[in-house]
Parts: C-alpha cells; structure tokens; sequence
C-alpha cells in the first residue's frame, strides 16, 4: 500500500473530534428524523421574506464568486452599526472568523483564555493551530470576567474569548461589566467579545465601544436572530489594522453570493427581526412554563435558548436528553460541571414547543428509573 499525505506532528497528535455532532449526523444513526429541532439553538422562525427573494434572485447568478470584500455587505453594516467599513469584516459565521482569528494571532503553545464548559468551537481552534487552553470556571452559572482577565494576566494569554450572552447558559453581563473587563485586558491579549445572541438580549446590553480600541474585536451574525444559519454569514467589528491583518488569512472566496445577498436583505427587515424577538420571548416563556411544571427551574436567559436545570448531576441531565431523543426531541446540554446538570432547549414552534411540553415528563420519569 502506498504512504498516505504525512501530517504535521500537531495534526497527528490531535484526536479526531468534532465540537459537535449535528442533528443530522444522530438523525441517520438513529435511523429517523426529529420531530422537534430543539438543540442547535437555530432561529425555526426562520428569515426574512425579503431575505429569502433576495437569495432567490441570486441563485441566478450562483455561477459568479462572491464578492471577495463584500463590500455592499459591509457598507450596510458600517452603516447600522455607525462605524467606518474598514471596521468591518465579514465571513463564514462566527466559526469561521474564530478559526481565522486563532490563525493570525495563536502559534505553538500560546496560551488563551475562556470557560471551563463555553463555547467549544473556539478552542477546537485554538488545538489545531498549537495553541494552549487555559479554562476557568463559571460563576454562579455566569461567565466571570474577573477570573478571565486574571487568567489571562497570569499566563500571558494571546486572547481571552467571552460570549455576551452566554452559550450554553443563556446568561449574561451588563455593558458596565463588559467595558470594565475592556479596560483590564493585559497588554498583548485581545479580548474576543462573542456577540451571537446579542439581538434576544435586553436593550441596552450591548456596551458601546469605540471601533478602534485595539484591545476587543467583536463578533455577530445572521446564524440566529436573522434566520440564517445555513448561509454561514458572520461579522467581524474591530480596528481598522486588526481588520486589515485578517486579508493576510482568510479565504478570500469563502462567502457565497446567496449569503451576502440574503444578509444584505435581511439587515433592512427591521420588522421581521422584531417579530422573530417576540416569538423568542413567547417562547422562552413556554419552555419556562413546561419545566415549572415538570417541578425544574430555569436560567434566566438572553438568546434564543433556555437552560433547564435538571436538579441532580451530569449524568442524570444526560440520561434526560437521551430519552428526549428517544422521543424524537433533539435538544443538547452543557459538557462541564456544575453547568451540565441542564439541558439547553431552543426556542421552537408551538407544534415543537407542544411536543417538549408532552414527552419532557416521560423522559423525567425514565431518567429516574420510573
């Protein structure tokens, strides 16, 4: 047999993992679909009308690449936003701007920071370029800001990521505890402030934050509030040379010319945001509801999810996401403890949202042996 490609030492020491297995990945081991999508954490209300025709009218001309700077993208965005385009930058969802951030900034055994439990795309990264993890735990089910930049001085850290608000807690920081936690970053650590769910949390959270501050880059994205999880289109807001470095990176093709049409069409629909953010809020309340009733609490929550606590351990909230999926409920759950005696459910459809509320006490009394 002939020899295979030879990997970098990294690579061959790396396991073969995936931050997460998709619902469709379960759904063919499992032989049959789900009936509610509850886990992902995707926006089932779905996008614009505007944005949908706009991607329609597109597809025609798929044949092209996309613009390699979307420029028409940032332009609309610099200008909701009230910043220069060169702030800006767009890519293929806040994953993608994560793995070419980690790129430009982490080598062989940087260190960077985050939760014990957060995010793990970001350091699915951050393994692959060599870097090394630093994790803290949670506080009170919050990310700690203290904690973090303490970390971060302590070790030096390239970056130190923070998700405001949280995945996969639902919780968040006000904008005084955020721009407290700009002003103690160490000099040589950039703040990566994660800013996906931003549009499903009270008014006002978000801090303001001069663009050129070289010590934070922010990061959003049309996957949630705007219905877009399957475009891949995300953005970046930074200074203007940390913006510029990126072309050194990143994939200069990778946005498609559906996703930034859709996008650019979907940031002009004030009202269907509107709308997407009181479903959200019904449904957060449902999900509330159903686990009141089920004798569980739940987190408060700002994005389009909440977490459920189970009342035991891990492995009790394990064995009740297996036999909600059993029941063709798809929901997913925190990995660390003490975060992972929840499970976390997106906000769904009423019909989604009515099927939770019939098997979540049969999957109960199955955890408990009943």
């Amino acid at each position: 047999m002939k020899p295979g490609p030879r990997y970098t030492p990294l690579v061959e020491s790396l396991p073969a993992t995936v931050p997460f297995v998709g619902p469709e990945a379960q759904e063919r081991s499992r032989g049959r679909p789900f009936k509610a999508r509850l886990g992902a954490n995707e926006n089932v209300f779905g996008p614009s009308p505007r944005a949908v025709a706009a991607m329609e009218a597109a597809a025609r001309e798929v044949w092209m690449y996309g613009d390699s700077a979307s420029h028409a993208l940032r332009a609309a965005l610099a200008g909701e936003l009230g910043v220069p385009p060169g702030n800006i930058l767009v890519g293929e969802g806040i994953d993608g701007l994560l793995g070419s951030l980690v790129r430009l900034t982490v080598g062989p055994g940087d260190p960077v920071v985050t939760s014990a439990g957060a995010y793990p795309t970001f350091t699915y990264h951050v393994a692959g370029y060599g870097g090394s993890v630093v994790s803290v735990p949670y506080r009170d089910d919050h990310e700690n800001p203290a904690a973090l930049i303490a970390a971060a001085a302590e070790t030096g850290a390239k970056l130190v990521y923070i998700a405001n608000p949280d995945n996969p807690m639902g919780t968040w920081h006000g904008p005084a505890q955020i721009r407290a936690m700009i002003e103690a970053v160490p000099d040589g650590t950039l703040l990566v402030l994660d800013e996906a769910y931003i549009e499903f949390a009270p008014r006002g959270t978000a801090p303001t934050i001069d663009p050129e501050d070289p010590r934070v880059i922010r990061l959003r994205t049309f996957s949630k509030a705007y219905g877009m999880a399957g475009a891949r289109v995300g953005y970046a807001i930074g200074a203007a040379p940390l913006i510029a470095a990126f072309d050194k990176v990143r994939n200069h093709f990778g946005m498609s010319r559906i996703g930034q049409a859709g996008a650019l069409a979907a940031l002009g629909d004030a009202d269907h945001l509107s709308e997407v953010q009181a479903a959200v809020s019904v449904a957060r309340g449902r999900i509330a509801e159903t686990a009141a009733a089920n004798g569980l609490t739940t987190l408060p929550s700002a994005a389009n999810f909440v977490a459920i606590d189970c009342g035991r351990d891990g492995a009790f909230s394990t064995r009740v996401l297996e036999e909600l999926g059993a029941l063709d409920v798809f929901v997913r759950k925190p990995f660390v403890a003490p975060e992972d005696r929840c499970i976390r459910v997106s906000a769904g459809t009423p019909e989604m949202l009515d099927l939770f509320e019939r098997t979540l006490p049969l999957a109960l009394a199955a955890a408990r042996g009943g």
